[in-house]
């Protein structure tokens, strides 16, 4: 039985090397890792644990002594540099090379990182992806500083969420039109921007950086495209992230911002797979790029079926997504890629809201912020393929449980 090499130390990772344990296979398996703790998820990290909440052996995916007992060789802090496609081997940093049967990049991705020409090197300027960044924050961070967050997607409104618990005055500046943007309607957006204006968080939208001020290598004041000057202590840019696919494209593997696969997450190289957020694959007639956890483990648990020659159909997820701030918790299911009319429903609690999402009068995914109801039965009805009637789903006169679907 040959050897399994897994690039990675993530969430997919170690869902693939378990999977393939379950499967029944029992040659090696190794997982390289250029992180040298132990496999961990990263979602805390922005939410209990930056806060103290949650100490970091909670985070770990498995106790250390499990990869041990289901023979699973670890290489941590060890950074993958080559594959050798022709020898089916890969080249670890220091040039110790890995002999493999089949091979599963879980790279995942790192943090888009500002320009030089507006960075310029200052030392208070934080990503925010790994438990090393996160124990970075956690060392400076003190109440009453002034903290910059850059950019209002998910990740940014979650530290500035944690940062406002912790008594720092925050201010998020969005280069797009709203916060959410790229990811969320209007009135998704708007929600969370009166969530934090209560909160006490500045937000500017539609305003872009443009450089920094300071001395000692440290910035302390931030300039704006509207001419204006934010006062700041540290600052966490959080502008996107970007897939780590490059040991693929130097493999000569294809890749488009992300490494290409197939339904069963395959590349062109029959031996070797990809899943999880490093991975482009194809979904409701296009092509995308996942970055949750459920699609880390469910597209890797299914490269493992395949790899055992257990999968019973091609990968076809409907994805879910969620995300704390505050007091809310927002819960995605489904895509909403191509909509073309919302509909907002307000929740049965106080505060709580849906905003759902139609192509014609199909379904295509749910917001809820405080409204589970409305995120599990969006979710039941998207796995099954089924779409109540919008305007129905706008009543708030007809609850969702007596909605008729087709």
């Amino acid at each position: 039985m040959g050897a399994i090499v897994i690039v990675g130390a993530g969430q997919a990772a170690v869902a693939a090397a378990f999977r393939l344990r379950r499967q029944g296979y029992e040659g090696a398996i190794t997982m390289v890792g250029d992180e040298t703790a132990p496999p961990y998820q990263r979602p805390p990290l922005s939410k209990k644990y930056l806060t103290g909440e949650q100490p970091e052996e909670k985070l770990y995916l498995r106790q250390p002594d499990l990869y041990e007992k289901e023979n699973i060789d670890m290489r941590l802090g060890v950074r993958a540099e080559a594959i050798d496609r022709a020898a089916k081997e890969l080249v670890l940093a220091g040039g110790e090379a890995l002999a493999y049967d089949k091979l599963l990049l879980t790279t995942g991705s790192r943090p888009r990182l500002l320009p030089e020409s507006v960075g310029g090197g200052f030392e208070n300027l934080y990503a925010f992806r790994t438990l090393e960044d996160a124990n970075a924050l956690m060392a400076i961070m003190q109440a009453g500083q002034n903290l910059l967050v850059v950019g209002g997607g998910y990740i940014g409104l979650e530290m500035a969420a944690v940062a406002r618990k912790l008594g720092l005055n925050v201010t998020v500046v969005e280069m797009a039109d709203r916060i959410l943007q790229r990811v969320a309607a209007a009135e998704t957006s708007a929600y969370f921007r009166e969530l934090h204006a209560g909160h006490g968080v500045a937000v500017k939208e539609g305003v872009a950086l443009a450089g920094f001020t300071g001395a000692g290598g440290r910035a302390k004041q931030a300039a704006l495209s509207d001419g204006s000057n934010v006062d700041m202590d540290l600052a966490v840019i959080g502008i996107g992230i970007v897939a780590n696919d490059e040991l693929a494209a130097e493999a000569g593997l294809d890749v488009a911002g992300g490494v290409v696969v197939d339904e069963n997450a395959r590349t062109a190289d029959p031996d070797i797979f990809a899943a999880g957020d490093c991975a482009v694959f194809p979904l409701a007639g296009g092509t995308v790029r996942l970055e949750s956890v459920h699609n880390a483990i469910a597209q890797a648990e299914h490269a493992a079926d395949v790899i055992c020659d257990a999968a019973t159909g091609p990968y076809a997820p409907t994805p879910w997504f969620w995300s704390d701030q505050y007091d809310v918790k927002l819960q995605i299911a489904g895509w909403n890629l191509g909509y073309d009319s919302i509909r907002v429903r307000p929740g049965e609690k106080a505060g709580g809201q849906s905003v759902w999402y139609f192509k014609g009068p199909k379904l295509l995914a749910v917001d809820a912020m405080n409204d589970v109801k409305a995120y599990m039965l969006g979710k039941r009805w998207l796995e099954a393929g089924q779409s109540p009637d919008a305007e129905v789903v706008a009543d708030p006169s007809v609850a969702l449980k007596d909605m008729a679907v087709s």
